[in-house]
């Protein structure tokens, strides 16, 4: 009797999901939510099993186009790579684990999952969404709009009564981010998704989840539908890979993204499958470090009087709803300095952050959304939703946080969005140009968390 192939070898047999090849779990049986996981998340982070014929430690690299198969009637795991490749597989089934779903699918942008998503919308149906999105996502919508006759209504997500206001029967998807980017809001995604299935049971709530991670915030147990994220950022984590990532649970959505993605030949690579792979890994560690260090700066800024926008500060309106929703503040925050010339003279003063659009690198970057990723937003519409022009943002990365907030210091003073006095015969940055806060307080109001 001839024995298994590679293919069956790595992956643990015959039977998976035929109808749905790759498989991204490993039973079509539903699993119970609390044993998807055997071991914590940061465990289970760098625990990827697999199976491989010769006992690699690592995952091996499929590149390979097309696979051979036994006879004229084909019926092999693999065919050709567009349709599943074996590294792809492993990735999805690794991320199927830590997010805690039943299907996951790995494609080559996170613009590419909302493409996906977006796809299963039919002219007339509407879509429910915020104020505050990524440049691509709100580009992605306005072509949905002129072509494909999509309905797309923007409210402010914080306000639930808004919300509840625009959806209507005809609501086929309520799509939201949260924390958002770059102003940081923060909107409650059980209430919505409760509402949002109330309104018509076929709606798909579906969360932009990059801002947080699996890590930090588990938008499928909180009722969405649709979990996504662009892989490019903290799952990979050195901005040395494109991808995205989509999960669900139910079996007829997944097989809907499955021929899409099968159909669009937007499947992850599986050289960038791989590298993906070994970036998770390191998620925890990384993401920890970055989360305590931007919690640093938010209050260092705070503290100087300027306007901050992060979930780590008890000042944040949403505060106590997003830490009910989710287990990290996370490491992005933005800030604003009343002055469009200042701020661009404070991004350019700096050295140790980068000026790059992106965030989720172990280097920090910094960059004014309005002039970079968010630029594709018309001023009009920008003015409209609140995005001020002077708004920085930051993107903390894994350095030595007294070194970046020292060059952000030379940078605030450089370009004279704070003044410098002198204590104990020392030169310091002192308060804002505005003067709203002293520098330096052990436990001021409106900090930690």
């Amino acid at each position: 009797m001839a024995g298994p192939t590679p293919a069956e070898s790595l992956m643990g047999g015959k039977g998976y999901h035929p109808e749905l090849p790759p498989t991204p779990v490993l039973s079509s049986t539903p699993t119970p939510q609390n044993e998807r996981r055997r071991y914590r998340i940061a465990t289970e982070l760098v625990h990827s099993e697999h199976r491989d014929q010769y006992g690699a430690s690592s995952m091996p690299v499929y590149q390979s186009a097309t696979f051979y198969q036994e006879g004229a009637n084909a019926g092999g795991e693999y065919d050709y790579t567009r349709s599943g490749n074996p590294t792809r597989t492993q990735l999805e089934r690794h991320l199927a684990k830590i997010i805690g779903c039943e299907k996951c699918f790995a494609v080559s942008t996170g613009m590419s999952a909302l493409d996906v998503v977006t796809r299963v919308l039919k002219p007339g149906d509407e879509v429910v969404t915020g104020d505050d999105l990524y440049g691509g996502t709100n580009r992605l919508l306005k072509y949905l709009e002129s072509h494909n006759n999509i309905v797309v209504h923007h409210v402010d997500t914080t306000d639930l009564e808004a919300v509840k206001k625009a959806l209507n029967s005809k609501t086929a998807m309520a799509l939201l981010e949260t924390p958002t980017n770059p102003l940081i809001k923060v909107c409650d995604i059980k209430a919505i998704a409760e509402t949002a299935h109330q309104a018509n049971k076929e709606c798909l709530v579906v969360v932009d989840n990059t801002m947080m991670s699996p890590l930090f915030q588990a938008p499928l147990e909180l009722g969405a539908d649709v979990s996504y994220e662009s892989g490019t950022k903290y799952l990979s984590g050195h901005h040395d890979v494109m991808a995205g990532v989509i999960a669900c649970n139910a079996p007829a959505l997944a097989q809907k993204f499955y021929h899409i993605i099968n159909s669009t030949g937007c499947g992850l690579a599986p050289q960038d499958s791989s590298i993906l792979l070994r970036g998770l890994k390191t998620l925890s560690v990384r993401m920890d470090k970055q989360c305590a260090s931007a919690q640093l700066v938010a209050e260092y800024l705070h503290n100087h009087g300027f306007l901050v926008r992060y979930p780590g500060l008890k000042s944040h309106p949403q505060y106590d709803l997003h830490w009910s929703q989710a287990t990290g503040a996370g490491a992005v925050l933005s800030f604003t300095t009343g002055d469009v010339g200042i701020s661009e003279r404070i991004v350019g003063a700096c050295k140790l952050w980068a000026i790059s659009v992106s965030f989720g690198s172990v280097n920090s970057l910094i960059s004014m959304p309005c002039r970079m990723s968010h630029a594709s937003i018309s001023e009009q519409t920008r003015r409209e939703r609140g995005l001020a022009e002077d708004v920085i943002r930051l993107c903390v990365g894994i350095e030595d946080v007294e070194d970046l907030m020292e060059d952000l210091e030379q940078a605030l003073v450089g370009a004279g969005a704070v003044k410098v006095k002198k204590v104990d015969g020392h030169v310091e940055a002192g308060e804002s140009k505005k003067g709203m806060a002293p520098i330096e307080r052990e436990d001021p109001e409106g900090v930690g968390n």
